[in-house]
């Protein structure tokens, strides 16, 4: 599973790994926006669709930053095995990030688990792989929609003997506990912030922020769901503005303390689920 992550390891910053979780209660609103073009699935359950899976094995290497969107140690922050790495025609360059699915075993007999299905957060990316045609060993190639599962979530829906098994998934809100996780990380001028922990929708498409010295200032994408902006926001509580896939935006007031620190993650307002 190493190569699957390999081609996003240069871009990730040390600074960015999770450290202990400060919680910080928050006065936050709830309103909605105008749906962002981003995302073609909404937050709402979808239609299911004809996909593939395959597993990786507990003893494989796993990536110390949870893989291509950055939620470090996925077991510390609340993902544990219930995940997935997409392939490009499902991953939308790191937007998906965050997105819950359904997935369920079909059309064997042999290998499936009858009437069982998985949720899984979209954590990973499934890199492709040009050396082969995309039915003849690229299975991550586009345009073929494919799930790279954790065994221990595999052998909840078939027997791992099956390795690449025909499936189906479907969009679903996300239930998460908690709320939204917001991780400072950076240096001097320069911010980030990772969003984790979203429900509803799950996927972040725009993220704002505030200090007590300043007007609501929008933020980038960096890379999956760490967002960065090049401000002195220091010595300033923090406020957060979320919005997510669906067009929903939730705003968290004073989710930092005016004392925060580089490495902290603080806790805000949580999307209904």
């Amino acid at each position: 599973m190493a190569s699957f992550f390999t081609p996003f390891l240069h871009l990730i910053p040390s600074l960015l790994l999770l450290t202990l979780l400060q919680l910080h209660p928050v006065h936050s609103h709830y309103h909605p926006s105008t749906p962002s073009p981003y995302s073609s699935a909404s937050a709402a359950q979808s239609e299911w669709k004809p996909a593939r899976a395959t597993y990786y094995a507990a003893a494989d290497p796993r990536d110390a930053v949870g893989g291509a969107c950055g939620y470090g140690d996925l077991e510390k922050s609340g993902y544990g095995k219930a995940t997935a790495g997409l392939s490009t025609a499902l991953f939308e360059k790191g937007q998906i990030c965050g997105a819950c699915f359904e997935v369920r075993c079909v059309e064997d007999l042999r290998w499936c688990i009858p009437g069982t299905s998985i949720i899984v957060t979209a954590t990973n990316f499934c890199a492709p792989n040009y050396g082969f045609e995309p039915d003849g060993g690229g299975k991550c190639n586009p345009p073929n929609a494919h799930f790279v599962l954790p065994i221990e979530a595999f052998e909840k829906i078939a027997i791992w003997k099956a390795s690449n098994m025909p499936i189906q998934y479907r969009r679903i809100k996300c239930r998460k506990e908690g709320g939204v996780r917001f991780t400072i990380g950076g240096a001097g001028i320069f911010l980030s912030v990772l969003i984790s922990n979203a429900a509803g929708a799950g996927d972040v498409t725009a993220v704002k922020i505030k200090g007590s010295r300043t007007g609501w200032l929008p933020m980038g994408r960096n890379w999956g769901q760490n967002w960065h902006i090049n401000a002195d926001m220091k010595n300033q509580p923090l406020s957060f503005e979320v919005t997510s896939s669906d067009g929903l935006t939730i705003t968290s007031y004073n989710a930092a303390p005016k004392n925060w620190n580089f490495g902290q993650t603080f806790e805000g307002k949580q999307f209904e689920s």
